[in-house]
């Protein structure tokens, strides 16, 4: 990809050039062979978050990051913003598969993440519009509310998770009411969450204050730097050809070059389908998102929607927005068909079906923003494996380690990534490294074609779920049987 292009994959990019606070210019390429402790192929958050901890707990530690097109390239500096505690797989599942002692850590460690984050980027200057504002989910039929209802009481029966429902419940003094045991209890914010009811014609919404929303390219090119300056060789245009314990051979500009190592961390999410000794193990599925004009300061107080606060509903065919420090709406969702053979290629990136139907979700959402200018499309693919579960994993044997697999919720997932392998590979036994997601090993994708029938037999599957419910007014049998397949 020319140098240019980097700037038109996402808003979050093109409004790095445009304010002149990084133009996105590729870092040098490795040169011949090399030697260094640790070799980290990918140059997103994952392989960043690993490099800030491990040589937080060992400065002495040589790193290399090896990245095909420039920090950031993938999910991390094209996703949707959210820095919050969502896991892939529900905690119902974790609790049936581990047990709840382990679910609560799991759920524990995804909340304090969310903290963590902020903790870093603070101490370490990264400004990259940070604001911890929660989640709103809206319910919008009697079948969302019902869900609400269950998500709300189940957080509440088990206990990490702090979810709220919020009503506009008649008597509450700000004209409206949270709860999670059905009790109301007046929030500071409720007059806007009111008003963020009103003006998408919901009955309630679970709030759930795990979730920061951010800028995420400011954040990964932030990160770079700041390990950068801890030492750590990040080589841009440098693509990995072929990998083995303790080995790497990159192809570069230079020519090929051979990285010699004691650890190899595989940090590579949805672009590990194309990475040998991976392939199978991940499915890169695109998630693709829309950015509108800046909105005026009186729409937004008018929609309820604060700087900080993210939101989505409770419909099937997941969709996702933020709204963002120079006041747009960035919304994103899913729709995009999975790609035979696993194919990624910046053609995928754009879908113009997936574009209209995001553009018409958030007319209909948002039905006062329906004729506001939509400046910016763009998406990429996202690492979905066979069960749905992520995972942390280290094999001090072989000296291999691996993360991802999040599904989408990777912006926070990634930094406990980091911690966790620092951890492993530092040979430290610590409460992160006890985590159930640890050493998880989920089975390979199919072969084509079942695994193309299967995977887009997913995506009409959940079409025809929300279908389903605006016809019969119940809960869906479709997405009842998907539940499963898909980590709930």
């Amino acid at each position: 990809m020319a140098e240019t292009d980097y700037r038109d994959l996402s808003f979050w990019f093109d409004s790095l050039v445009g304010s002149g606070r990084d133009d996105l210019t590729p870092r040098a390429g490795l040169v011949g062979d090399q030697r260094t402790d640790v070799c980290i192929i990918g140059g997103g958050l994952t392989g960043l978050w690993t490099a800030y901890y491990l040589k937080r707990a060992n400065p002495e530690l040589a790193i290399t990051i090896v990245e095909k097109h420039i920090a950031g390239f993938g999910a991390s500096g094209r996703n949707g913003g959210w820095c919050s505690a969502l896991f892939p797989t529900s905690t119902d599942a974790l609790r049936r598969a581990y047990g709840d002692e382990a679910a609560i850590a799991m759920r524990r460690a995804m909340i304090d993440t969310v903290d963590e984050v902020g903790r870093v980027v603070a101490a370490e200057g990264i400004d990259c519009d940070y604001v911890k504002g929660g989640t709103l989910t809206f319910a919008r039929s009697e079948v969302q509310l019902a869900a609400a209802r269950g998500e709300v009481a189940a957080a509440s029966a088990f206990g990490p998770d702090h979810l709220q429902l919020v009503t506009a419940a008649a008597g509450s003094g700000a004209g409206g009411s949270a709860s999670g045991t059905g009790d109301a209890v007046e929030l500071d914010r409720s007059a806007a969450l009111v008003r963020a009811l009103e003006a998408t014609r919901s009955s309630a919404a679970a709030f759930d204050p795990s979730c920061a929303r951010l800028h995420p390219a400011k954040l990964v090119r932030g990160l770079a730097e700041v390990v950068e300056k801890m030492g750590v060789v990040i080589a841009e245009q440098t693509e990995v050809v072929e990998w083995a314990p303790r080995r790497v051979l990159c192809q570069g500009e230079a020519g090929q070059s051979l990285v010699h190592c004691d650890t190899v961390v595989i940090a590579t999410e949805g672009y590990g389908a194309s990475l040998p000794g991976v392939r199978r193990r991940i499915l890169p599925l695109y998630s693709l998102m829309i950015a509108t004009e800046p909105l005026p300061a009186e729409l937004w107080d008018e929609l309820g929607i604060e700087h900080g606060t993210t939101f989505s509903d409770f419909r099937h065919l997941l969709v996702y927005g933020q709204r963002t420090a120079d006041d747009r709406f960035a919304f994103g969702g899913r729709g995009a068909r999975y790609h035979w053979g696993s194919s990624i290629t910046p053609g995928h990136d754009r879908s113009a079906p997936v574009f209209a139907h995001l553009e018409r979700a958030l007319a209909d959402l948002f039905p006062a923003v329906a004729d506001a200018e939509i400046t910016h499309r763009w998406g990429g693919p996202l690492g979905v494996p066979r069960d749905w579960h992520a995972t942390a994993s280290f094999n001090p044997r072989t000296g291999v380690a691996f993360a991802g697999g999040y599904v989408g919720d990777g912006l926070s997932t990634t930094n406990l990534a980091g911690r966790t392998l620092a951890d492993l590979i530092g040979g430290r036994n610590t409460e992160l490294t006890a985590l159930p997601w640890v050493n998880h090993l989920s089975p390979k994708w199919e072969p084509e074609p079942l695994r193309f029938l299967g995977a887009n037999f997913g995506l009409l599957g959940t079409t025809a779920a929300d279908a389903e419910e605006a016809l019969t007014g119940r809960p869906s049998l479709a997405a009842r049987v998907l539940g499963p397949l898909t980590g709930h």
